[in-house]
């Protein structure tokens, strides 16, 4: 089975590095800690703080391993000047019937954040643009019908 990449600027790579040390030095020491005042309570069976420790555990392990996956076949992209759309690419596109540009970085989903004008390479914009080379017009499928658009500029 081949695993899937992930494609991350190397701001976010150093995040999810930090947050990895973190959860495994910090997070891991302070919930043992109270699993073992927990276990100190009694019985196991009707205590509750032993439970939401065992919990936070098992979300702190869910964390780690997802983290370590990721950076383990994660690429590292940065923006640059190209013809045609790629990860990493800064792109400006004009919606058909708008006179206003919209301006968006082509990322990975992980790094996916539309309030800061990330969209991934995998949704249906982002899928779209990818390949699509500066003047070109294209259309994308959404819920509320299709959409067209000019790429207007790459950078």
């Amino acid at each position: 089975m081949k695993e899937e990449k992930h494609y991350l600027t190397q701001k976010k790579f150093d995040e999810f590095k930090a947050e990895l040390e973190t959860l495994k030095t910090v997070r891991r020491k302070e919930v043992a800690e109270n699993l073992e005042y927990a276990k100190a309570l009694g019985d196991l069976s009707e205590n509750a703080e032993y439970h939401e420790a065992r919990d936070t555990q098992a979300n702190i392990e869910d964390r780690i391993s997802k983290l370590e996956s990721i950076m383990k076949t994660s690429v590292i992209v940065s923006s640059h000047d190209t013809n045609s759309v790629d990860v990493g690419s800064v792109v400006t596109v004009q919606k058909e019937k708008e006179k206003s540009d919209h301006t968006y970085t082509i990322v990975g989903s992980e790094e996916a954040d539309i309030s800061a004008f990330k969209i991934s390479m995998t949704s249906p914009l982002g899928a779209a643009l990818i390949g699509r080379k500066k003047g070109e017009h294209f259309s994308v499928s959404t819920p509320s019908g299709i959409m067209k658009y000019t790429v207007v500029e790459i950078k």
